[in-house]
């Protein structure tokens, strides 16, 4: 794609815009590690809500939600429509009690809720899981998105060099400006990728002559499966993609549903548990409803300009659109709007993993009682770690939905457990710890078991059936992925359920503090009784 020096205008203006805003916020951040990762705790709903929007808005995104419709229709994308039902539980339940919490990270809570050496092995555990695994596998699909952008729109086929330009970008205004600069810039980057994918989609919708067109070109492709345009699959599918879709309907959302991560970082930022709810229903309708539709749009008129046999790789569709059809100017707008939905993204998961790596892991563990200045500069300094850690997992890495479903089988097995805790008294940190490390281990069944029958063989003249571990690739394989996290879901949900009756229950005191502090509902008990 040929871009001309008005495009290179808005790419240059961008980025001058971020810095700018880093450099500005950058004093502010300075002062403490409160204002360094949640804003002071001063934001309005609708500065937080779009915040969440934003981070959720990444640059890989349009390329896998179009790179779905290629691969097998609309329906697909309910790989990442069935958390809303996660969300709707968001606002409702959890929202307001993270903010009631008053924390810096959701990592602090487990010792909020539970008590002793066990809560805070889970949380040195859980800081290293989410701000280290979790984090980095997040920014890996992140940046192999805009590499391969970057590969189709600016001719950059060296993805080495793209994933240095891009990481080294993001860090610089990241660690100058802290959360203030995050949530400033993710406001401008929303405006500007919503209006970039607005403008496409507006554009191709046009050329082939509004939806009706759309869709007469579509099934005029050789190829052309009515599965293409359904919104759920149809029976005619199979057994298998019917069960993955009850499944996701059914039990998928469930580690989405109280919300943590850098979701429960911008409700903990909230000025009050009004603007925490609000901030949780902006974001929900805003992410469901407005953003995804032009996507799919594009996606969809990608069939017909790009045949579904002509492209190996289904998730190139998107930037292939832009160069197809976007004039000059508007072809810089969106390549402005993609960098900008990459970054918002970036910001937020150096910010988040850096917040729990100082919070939750150095500050708790290591240095106590330093100066918050002290704090600050090690957040800034644990950034890089976060930054080279992602850019590993980017270089490894070939594809975005694979990515998407490998994180959500690591979450996998403590969804239950993680809303259960807020409404029932006797779990406890075991209980938490059994679930995140049953599935970290099944989420890498194929590669323990390769591991270990290697070890086999070296130790011994035996080895594991051939077909077995056929069976198990099968099982693990891309298409099964409903089936593992079923199964995941189901062997966690036993394993906690057992630790948590053969452990002690978390002290009564502590129960009382974080009911005292909380005031949560649900089956309270003993607890209850004596907070009338």
């Amino acid at each position: 794609m040929q871009l001309e020096w008005l495009d290179w205008m808005f790419i240059a203006g961008y980025g001058v815009l971020a810095f700018g805003i880093g450099v500005y916020c950058s004093k502010r951040a300075s002062a403490s590690i409160s204002e360094f990762f949640i804003a002071g705790g001063k934001l309005p709903w609708w500065l937080a809500g779009t915040s969440i929007v934003a981070t959720t808005l990444a640059a890989d995104t349009p390329l896998a939600v179009s790179g779905f419709i290629r691969q097998g229709g609309i329906y697909k994308n309910w790989l990442w429509w069935n958390i809303m039902f996660g969300g709707l539980m968001m606002v409702f339940f959890y929202a307001r009690l993270w903010r009631r919490a008053n924390l810096l990270t959701d990592m602090e809570f487990t010792e909020l809720r539970y008590g002793g050496r066990p809560a805070a092995i889970l949380r040195g555990f859980g800081a290293i899981f989410g701000g280290v695994i979790t984090n980095c596998v997040t920014m890996g699909w992140v940046i192999l998105a805009m590499t391969k952008i970057l590969e189709v729109m600016l001719g950059w086929d060296n993805k080495v060099v793209s994933i240095a330009v891009l990481m080294g970008l993001a860090l610089v205004y990241t660690i100058l400006s802290g959360f203030w600069g995050v949530v400033l810039t993710d406001l401008i980057q929303f405006t500007i990728a919503m209006i970039g994918s607005i403008t496409l989609a507006g554009i191709v919708l046009w050329k082939v002559g509004g939806p009706s067109g759309m869709v007469e070109l579509i099934r005029a492709d050789p190829n052309f499966s009515p599965a293409v345009l359904h919104f759920v699959p149809h029976w005619n599918l199979g057994g298998l993609a019917l069960a993955t879709f009850v499944i996701q309907v059914s039990v998928l959302w469930w580690g989405a549903g109280q919300g943590g991560g850098y979701i429960a970082q911008r409700l903990f930022a909230t000025k009050n548990e009004t603007h925490s709810v609000l901030a949780a229903l902006w974001f929900n309708f805003a992410h469901y409803v407005l953003r995804p539709w032009p996507w799919i749009i594009v996606g969809l008129v990608s069939i017909v300009y790009f045949p579904l046999q002509t492209l190996d790789d289904p998730e190139r569709a998107y930037p292939l659109m832009i160069a197809q059809f976007m004039p000059i100017g508007l072809r810089g707008l969106m390549v402005a709007s993609l960098l900008a939905a990459f970054m918002s993204t970036i910001d937020t998961q150096l910010n988040w993993g850096a917040s729990y790596l100082i919070n939750d892991l150095y500050k708790r563990f290591m240095v106590r009682n330093a100066s918050e200045k002290h704090y600050v500069l090690a957040s800034r300094v644990s950034m890089l770690l976060i930054v080279a850690l992602g850019a590993i997992a980017a270089w490894l890495s070939d594809s975005i939905a694979g990515l998407w479903v490998f994180l959500f089988k690591l979450g996998a097995g403590a969804g239950l457990l993680g809303l259960l805790r807020w409404y029932w008294w006797r779990p406890n940190a075991w209980s938490e710890i059994s679930a995140m490390a049953g599935s970290l281990v099944i989420a890498n069944g194929i590669f323990f078991l390769r591991w270990y029958n290697a070890a086999l063989q070296l130790l011994t003249d035996y080895e594991i059936s051939p077909t077995f571990i056929a069976r198990m690739e099968w099982f693990y394989a891309t298409d099964q992925y409903a089936l593992n996290m079923l199964f995941i879901i189901a062997v966690c949900t036993a394993i906690w359920l057992a630790v948590t009756y053969l452990t002690r229950p978390v002290p009564e005191d502590k129960l009382l503090t974080f009911y005292h502090r909380v005031r949560p509902g649900g089956w309270w008990g003993p607890i209850a009784a004596q907070c009338p």
